[in-house]
């Protein structure tokens, strides 16, 4: 016999005592799955049989059960929950927790209860208190599913009880094993034009007609449809036709949107105003064969609130999901799938105002969503928002995924003229979904030990202290953090030399590389000046738009102080730098309205010029003293042909080297009276919109920048 049950659920094993609830536990789950009530009165009590601490182990047991389906584990809860009360609890923390309540019932015969009961001298209890379990159990057998369990299964004898084989089903929505690569495509609308256009320049190939549409993918990749698909637009089934050959081929997933849920209803009969483009929807529909109408109403039924891919990296719904609803099934989950989340209000035009939960995401997993029109894709805590309006004269959106790219067309015209505009006559840059949270510091997010996954690299520890110290300078000496998207490592030098009286020479440096399985190095002259990274917009509509702050951009320390204590110094060097990509022409080969780069600003701060006035230039000038004191006493000896001819060249190359100390120290000092007299050497091109160019090697960084 078996028996299916979710991956993730609430099972609760109901059944009087013996009953065999507890060894059907063992056999199926694994012993961390299961939560005994015996075993928790036993926690707090140091007897499994003592019925005063009831109440208490059933705290311990939910708190267990609570944090157990917060993390995603399937849990088992073996008690007897033989009355309703009792496994109303139960199915109340599944649906906190956005999980299927599964129930086991062990209805056996109260002859081999009592026998197994009086085999464990534990079960001290008489046979009036089993009869009344099993009385209890009887009575509200019938009404398990109106209690809200999805899964029951109902077990009458031991035979029955010792043929159940459990079976594991994962979650519709649970397509981890799935990685992609994927092209996942924004709210359509009835635009089939812009769609076709859109699939041609992803590499998929679209032969036919809206009316027998025929798409090849390309090799490996698959399209992910965000809902939306009709209504408003001129073609909703010839969209429809096309989505649902690629769903059938394979080529395609699919979650449904509101709208799809609508024309669901309407076609199924319901009572549905044709309002929000039904209207033009049904009047297409109209000159359709019936049978059409059929496979849509299988196909949109058929449709899954939302899928987690890619081992939990990757999740996508109409509407976008919080943390807490991924992966889970629930009323709530499909709700918010479908519509977000709103809070109760309406704005000047009359529609719901959404809360922003995108700027509350702290999630692991990238959520791609649409619903709410925007006029630019915007990322925001790992979600990003490609619904950007083709439909009312925006663009039809995709992002390949794991590439992190977007790709878009433009609407071919305005089909359908939107209530709210797409993009305020009044504001000159996109709105940003998160503009009204980004002055907000989550506290949270700053104290204490963190461990942050990394797309490019390792996980990165923060240890608490780091993190106070860390507070400490961001509040009171950084610049806005909004800015501060790379902070440079300090230099490595390779291991001190074991030979001799050096350092580190070259030896020991080539070995340190050959040893890390680096096989080239490049030798460079050291710019000794100061370390600073600098974000560089194109022109003043960026930075609102990208970083949520005002201004060209900003340089600071490594640190994240401001390198320059005058703003307009900082905005007279920001302009050269972006002069210098204007005309190296990397704004337009790089794609980008904006660039990071890491580099030396030159001389040295005055802090470091004093520090080589009177550390670094007294050193030499005492050791050129020294020498040349030394080298006139060799240079009479050497001329009684003593043997100190030899002792006087080493001298004399110790003095050529001094020298060259103090022209080398000499080189990077001089006076700054205006941004004329700085020198600036770049060595990075860290990043640009969309690509982090950390995988490029130095050759490629030099030669990009040998442009500026």
């Amino acid at each position: 016999m078996i028996v299916k049950i979710p991956e993730l659920c609430l099972v609760v094993l109901v059944g009087p005592s013996g009953s065999g609830k507890s060894t059907f536990g063992r056999r199926h789950f694994k012993p961390t799955e299961v939560l005994s009530s015996d075993y928790c009165r036993g926690l707090v009590s140091d007897d499994e049989n003592d019925q005063a601490a009831t109440n208490d182990a059933f705290e311990v047991l939910y708190y267990i059960a609570r944090k157990r389906l917060a993390s995603g584990r399937l849990t088992v809860v073996d008690a007897t929950n033989v009355k309703a009360e009792d496994r109303q609890h139960l199915v109340k923390l599944a649906r906190e927790y956005h999980v299927l309540p599964v129930a086991i019932v062990f209805d056996l015969p109260i002859e081999l209860c009592e026998q197994r009961n009086r085999a464990r001298p534990d079960r001290s209890f008489g046979t009036h208190v089993l009869r009344g379990q099993i009385r209890e159990l009887r009575r509200s057998l019938r009404r398990l599913k109106q209690e809200g369990f999805r899964h029951i299964t109902i077990l009458n004898t031991p035979e029955q009880v010792d043929a159940v084989s459990l079976e594991r089903q994962p979650l519709w929505s649970d397509r981890r094993g799935e990685h992609g690569p994927f092209d996942i495509i924004g709210d359509v609308h009835g635009c089939y034009p812009e769609l076709v256009a859109l699939l041609t320049r992803l590499g998929y190939g679209v032969e036919g007609d809206s009316a027998q549409p025929k798409v090849v993918a390309p090799e490996g990749r698959r399209a992910i449809f965000l809902g939306d698909l009709v209504d408003r637009g001129p073609d909703s089934p010839g969209v429809l036709r096309l989505v649902m050959s690629m769903v059938a081929a394979g080529t395609a997933l699919c979650v449904p949107g509101n709208h799809e849920v609508k024309l669901l209803r309407k076609l199924q009969g319901r009572d549905v105003r044709l309002t929000h483009g039904l209207a033009e929807t049904m009047e297409q529909l109209g000159r359709e064969p019936a049978e059409l109408k059929e496979q849509i109403v299988d196909f949109i039924d058929g449709l899954v609130s939302h899928y987690v891919l890619d081992d939990g990296k990757l999740v996508v719904a109409h509407a976008g999901l919080s943390a807490e609803l991924q992966g889970r099934a629930s009323a709530r989950v499909r709700e918010f799938a479908l519509y977000g989340e709103t809070t109760g209000e309406t704005d000047e035009f009359g529609l719901p105002v959404r809360y922003n939960w995108a700027a509350d995401y702290r999630g692991r997993a990238t959520v791609v969503y649409g619903h709410t029109p925007v006029p630019e894709p915007e990322w925001l805590n790992r979600t990003v928002c490609i619904d950007t309006g083709c439909v009312f004269g925006g663009q039809l959106t995709a992002l390949r995924y794991p590439e992190r790219e977007l790709v878009a067309v433009p609407a071919l015209r305005t089909y359908y003229e939107p209530v709210r505009p797409l993009r305020p006559a009044d504001e000159p840059s996109p709105p940003q979904l998160a503009r009204a949270h980004y002055d907000l510091l989550d506290i949270e997010d700053v104290l204490g030990k963190r461990l942050i996954n990394t797309r490019l690299n390792r996980n990165v520890t923060i240890r608490e202290e780091n993190a106070i110290a860390a507070l400490e300078v961001m509040t009171r000496f950084a610049v806005d953090p909004r800015w501060l998207i790379y902070l440079p490592p300090t230099m490595s030098p390779s291991e001190t030399s074991r030979e001799g009286e050096r350092l580190e020479g070259p030896k020991e440096c080539f070995a340190y590389f050959r040893e890390e399985g680096v096989p080239q190095v490049i030798c460079e002259e050291k710019h000794m000046g100061s370390r600073a990274v600098a974000v560089v917009c194109r022109d003043e509509r960026v930075a609102p738009r990208r970083f949520g702050c005002e201004g060209m951009g900003v340089i600071y320390s490594r640190t994240g102080r401001p390198f320059f204590g005058d703003d307009e110094q900082q905005a007279a060097v920001l302009e050269r730098l972006r002069t210098a990509m204007d005309k190296a022409g990397h704004w337009e080969r790089f794609q980008t309205d904006w660039v990071c780069l890491d580099l030396e600003i030159m001389p040295w701060s005055a802090k470091a010029q004093e520090l080589l006035r009177l550390q670094y230039a007294p050193v030499g000038s005492s050791a050129q003293r020294a020498l040349d004191a030394t080298l006139e006493a060799l240079l009479e000896s050497s001329k009684r042909d003593d043997g100190s001819a030899g002792l006087l060249e080493r001298f004399r190359a110790r003095r050529r080297c001094i020298d060259l100390y103090v022209e080398a120290y000499r080189r990077y000092c001089w006076k700054v009276e205006d941004i004329s007299d700085l020198k600036i050497a770049p060595f990075h091109f860290l990043a640009t919109e969309g690509r982090v160019h950390a995988d490029q090697d130095h050759r490629w960084h030099l030669s990009v920048l040998d442009a500026l």
